[in-house]
């Protein structure tokens, strides 16, 4: 979902796309592709006490706003529902900014909701799929470098299993990138 986020924000006109991801391959693939302008390689960290959770989603935003040449960014679309991603958006995102929550992460999270309000940061909840499939159809045909996301294809019925299985990977057995599987049924 992030590079599909990353792609639609530079075709609708975003002036800078910072992409963030635990993932080196991930962010260097959005780059290379143009889907994004610069990159965050986020540290894998796990904390227990919501103090250090802060303290670490500070530093996140620390290295979005160092790719944005020190300042907040505008908007944010956080497409993994984790909370510590969340957290670091509230905190990387202007005054007057919005995040868009796509990412479905766990029911309950803790946030600080109060940076959020001093900063009148907007917070938007996406789930939406009706009447988009015509525009998403006219985006594919101007946007051929779309195709390059699908990194593994199955053929047939009873591959979906294992296609299932591979979309669940950073990467398959050749070291590859696993962004998006697809099974392919026609005969």
């Amino acid at each position: 979902m992030g590079q599909l986020c990353a792609a639609m924000a530079k075709y609708n006109g975003a002036k800078k796309v910072i992409i963030a991801d635990i993932q080196a391959e991930r962010v260097s693939f959005a780059v290379s592709h143009k889907f994004a302008d610069a990159s965050v390689l986020v540290p894998m960290k796990r904390f227990e006490k919501i103090e250090e959770k802060l303290a670490f989603a500070k530093e996140v935003a620390e290295l979005v706003k160092a790719q944005n040449g020190g300042v907040d960014v505008d908007a944010v679309f956080e497409c993994t529902g984790v909370e510590s991603c969340l957290q670091a958006a509230i905190y990387a995102t202007r005054p007057g900014g919005r995040i868009m929550l796509v990412g479905m992460g766990t029911p309950i999270q803790t946030l600080p909701i109060s940076a959020a309000a001093l900063r009148e940061i907007d917070l938007v909840g996406v789930f939406r799929y009706a009447s988009t499939y015509e525009e998403a159809i006219k985006v594919v045909e101007k946007l051929p470098q779309l195709a390059s996301l699908i990194t593994q294809t199955f053929k047939g019925f009873e591959r979906i299993p294992e296609a299932f299985a591979m979309a669940g990977r950073v990467s398959d057995d050749k070291g590859d990138l696993v962004l998006k599987v697809v099974v392919d049924l026609s005969r």
